[in-house]
C-alpha cells in the first residue's frame, strides 16, 4: 500500500537576524538557487508524491499568500495556515494534530537550504529502530554552539539534546527536520498545551525514543547573512542567457 505523506513547512518567523533583507521580505521566500527557499521544500515534498502540504505563515504572510497562489506547478493542495499570533512550533504541530493524523508527517523549517532526498529520510524512518517514534534529520556542523546537538547511541537512538550551549559534546546537530506518524503523535497529544517550542519542549521527552539519520548533503540554516552567503555559493543564481 502507497505510504500516504503529508508536510507540515514551518514558515512564519521574522527572520530578525537576516534583516535589512527580511524587513521586506519573509525569509521562507528568500533565494537560494534561484528559487525561494520555501519551493525548495515544496519541490521536496512533490518528488515524495505527498499528497498535501500546510504552510503555517505570520510575519508578511500575504506574500508568502500570493506565492502560493500564482505557483502554477504544484500537483498537491497546499494550505496556508495563517497565524495571527504566532503558535510557537509545536503549537502549530498541535492546531493541525487532527488533520495529520493516519499520515506520515515530514516537518521541516523552511528556512534551511539543501538537495536532500527526502524518500531516504522516509526509508530510514521505516527502518527505524523498535521504540521510537520519530526520525529526527542531523548533519554535520562547524558552529556546533549554535546549533542543537544530539547524543546517540551505537542504533542511531538519541540519548540526550543539548539545545545551543557553550560547549556542547560533538557537532552532530539537529537538522529541524523530522518524519513521524500516529505513534508520535499519540504521544504528543498528552504532553501539556504550555509546551509551545519543539525544540526545547518536546524533544527532551523523546531521549530514547527518536532516531537520528545523519545526512552528508550539505544542509545550510540561512538564518545569517554568513550561512545565506554560504548557501549561494553552494547554490548560485543560474546563469541567464542573453537573448
Amino acid at each position: 500500500m502507497t505510504q500516504k505523506i503529508k508536510g507540515l513547512l514551518l514558515s512564519g518567523g521574522y527572520g530578525s537576524r537576516l534583516r535589512p533583507l527580511t524587513e521586506k521580505v519573509p525569509k521562507c521566500l528568500v533565494h537560494v538557487g534561484g528559487q525561494p527557499v520555501l519551493e525548495r521544500w515544496l519541490t521536496a515534498l512533490e518528488n515524495i508524491d505527498c499528497m498535501q502540504a500546510i504552510v503555517n505563515t505570520h510575519y508578511l504572510a500575504e506574500q508568502v499568500n500570493d506565492y502560493l497562489k500564482l505557483r502554477g506547478n504544484s500537483i498537491f493542495p497546499i494550505s496556508q495556515e495563517y497565524e495571527r499570533h504566532l503558535l510557537g512550533t509545536a503549537g502549530t504541530l498541535r492546531k493541525h494534530l487532527v488533520s495529520l493524523r493516519g499520515y506520515t508527517v515530514v516537518m521541516a523549517h523552511t528556512d534551511n537550504a539543501t538537495d536532500l532526498n527526502l524518500q531516504e529520510l522516509i526509508q530510514a524512518h521505516n527502518n527505524r529502530p523498535v521504540g521510537c517514534l520519530m526520525t529526527m534529520l542531523t548533519f554535520t556542523t562547524d558552529k556546533p554552539q549554535h546549533c542543537g546537538i544530539i547524543e546517540k547511541d551505537e542504533k542511531g537512538v538519541i540519548q540526550a539534546f543539548h539545545e545551543k550551549i557553550a560547549n556542547p559534546p560533538g557537532n552532530e546537530a539537529n537538522g529541524a527536520v523530522y518524519v513521524f506518524g500516529n505513534d508520535f503523535l499519540d504521544e504528543f497529544s498528552k504532553l501539556s498545551s504550555d509546551m509551545g517550542d519543539f525544540s526545547t519542549d518536546i524533544l527532551p521527552t523523546m531521549v530514547g525514543r527518536a532516531y537520528a539519520w545523519h545526512t552528508s548533503m550539505p544542509f545550510i540554516d540561512i538564518g545569517t547573512p554568513e550561512s545565506l552567503a554560504r548557501a549561494r555559493e553552494i547554490w548560485p543564481e543560474p546563469r541567464r542567457c542573453n537573448s
